[in-house]
């Protein structure tokens, strides 16, 4: 599930700045787009089980997973979501040579 997109539907309450909106019980067309991040596991929670006098204990251990979810997008009722904008990556620049290194030391002394 790591990098899967999750919506949640079930939003109790948004804030933004001055504005605020309480849900009764949650806030209608509202949405939180999210990325999960993937799984980890929780403290561990010791049951314990022990009766007097009758030599009976039973000692047991727990750990709930939980998933890690990364917010994307908080979007208020009525907003549409919109398409992520591509980003345009241009090539890096060839590494300056000597050659090109003096030429450009030239052309700022003649120039002055």
């Amino acid at each position: 599930m790591e990098g899967s997109s999750v919506e949640l539907d079930r939003v109790l309450f948004l804030a933004d700045g001055q504005d605020i909106t309480v849900g009764t019980p949650v806030v209608e067309g509202a949405r939180v787009l999210a990325t999960a991040k993937g799984e980890i596991k929780d403290d561990k929670i010791i049951i314990l089980k022990y009766k007097r006098k009758v030599h009976y204990r039973n000692k047991t251990g727990h750990r709930q997973i939980h998933t890690t979810l990364l917010i994307d997008k908080i979007l208020k009722p009525g907003e549409s979501v919109e398409a992520p904008k591509k980003v345009r990556r241009t090539r890096k620049a060839a590494p300056k040579t000597e050659a090109t290194v003096e030429e450009a030391k030239e052309e700022t002394t003649s120039g002055s």
